[in-house]
């Protein structure tokens, strides 16, 4: 038992000298991820100390060492190499990526926060990460009206030039990065895990769309479990790269409020999509929009919003509604019936389904699409009416 101790201490030293001389540049910055009891913030100030040179701070005296916790200490001291030698390990797998704040592909909105992460994890496209970004989140288990609004409101966004970004979390986030993906354009999807991880399990075939069209991306190292601790951290990281955050359900307690205070503090646009006052999943949104989040009605709101930060090539991309203002929309016949039963008087849901002959699921998917583009307004009650906005019926 003694001999086999032995062995695997020799092998442990062998492995950890491997590592420490390897020529990667990253292994310094590996070890410092690693590092216990040290926090974004606290890494970035230590490395301010040092120049930007993370190697630095695993001599063994040195000053910046100094009000440490005793384990950062430690650990700086002796660090974990085999641990390093493990994600090394990882980066050499197809389309994965490790990129540090030095790098010129961090998202740059990132890196002007303080707590911004020393590093960043990636499976897709890096270069995706300084595209213009709006975050879409919101409840894990929404109405079925809410993930459709998510995936539809998505999808529009996308058109127009905005990569969306969100959690990959079951329920709004997971709507968001589906009508993206519609569109062929890229995602982002900040994990809570390792990306050696998808969580939730359910998403799997998901992540891999989003890698391949787009990017995964973590601070946490490969091997980290879903800790609750670490979704507040990874919802920083959403709202920082993003020039806006879009709630669209949430409860009063909820992780995505948590994102939105967050982009607050970032100075980032907030936008919430209100909802039913029977509803517990708007009142969330409703208490955003008491504390100043701008009230969103169309995808249109929000590129009127962030017009005045967007490149020039974004703010002259025509999103559906401007399409629409500025040449008739073409109806195909389901369309036609729909829009032959609306009135400019508002009118109920029940009344449209017996007039258009459409399923009731049919007419409230339509009435969500024409709403979004501007076709179509929603009053009280659960009635609908025409809006100004010109189409083109076929005959």
């Amino acid at each position: 038992m003694q001999n086999q101790e032995s062995s695997e201490n020799t092998t442990q030293q062998i492995t950890d000298e491997n590592c420490r001389n390897s020529t990667s540049p990253l292994r310094f910055w590996l070890a410092l991820n690693r590092t216990p009891g040290l926090g974004s913030r606290r890494i970035n100030r230590l490395l301010g100390l040092v120049g930007g040179n993370p190697e630095l701070l695993f001599t063994h005296q040195h000053p910046a060492h100094k009000g440490l916790k005793q384990e950062s200490v430690d650990f700086l001291r002796n660090p974990s190499w085999a641990s390093v030698e493990a994600d090394l390990r990882w980066l050499e797998g197809e389309q994965r990526h490790l990129i540090t704040r030095q790098d010129a592909r961090y998202p740059s909105l990132l890196a002007e926060s303080e707590d911004a992460p020393p590093l960043l994890f990636i499976q897709g496209d890096p270069a995706v990460l300084n595209n213009p970004q709006i975050a879409i989140v919101g409840s894990r288990n929404p109405s079925a009206s809410g993930r459709e609004t998510a995936a539809e409101f998505a999808r529009f966004l996308a058109g127009a030039g905005l990569t969306i970004t969100s959690g990959l979390a079951a329920g709004i986030d997971g709507a968001a990065h589906q009508g993206a993906l519609k569109t062929q354009t890229p995602t982002i999807a900040v994990t809570g895990t390792g990306l050696d991880r998808v969580y939730p399990a359910r998403h799997r075939e998901l992540a891999h769309q989003i890698a391949n069209q787009g990017a995964l991306i973590s601070e946490l190292p490969p091997g980290t479990p879903p800790i609750p601790s670490n979704f507040p951290r990874r919802n920083r990281i959403i709202s920082g790269m993003s020039l806006g955050t879009l709630v669209v359900e949430a409860a009063q307690k909820s992780g995505s409020l948590i994102t939105a205070r967050l982009a607050t503090e970032q100075g980032r646009e907030v936008f919430a999509i209100p909802g039913s006052i029977h509803n517990p999943l708007a009142r969330g949104c409703h208490a955003l929009i008491r504390q100043g989040a701008k009230l969103v009605e169309t995808a249109g709101d929000i590129l009127e919003e962030l017009a005045p930060l967007l490149a020039t090539e974004l703010q002259q991309a025509q999103s559906p509604q401007t399409e629409a203002a500025g040449s008739p929309r073409q109806w195909d016949s389901d369309y036609e019936q729909l829009m032959s039963a609306l009135d400019y008087d508002p009118t109920p849901i029940d009344q449209l389904i017996q007039r258009s002959g459409l399923t009731a699921d049919a007419v409230s998917s339509m009435l969500l699409l024409l709403e979004l583009e501007g076709f179509v307004s929603a009053a009280p009650g659960g009635r609908f009416s025409r809006t100004g906005k010109i189409g083109t019926e076929q005959h």
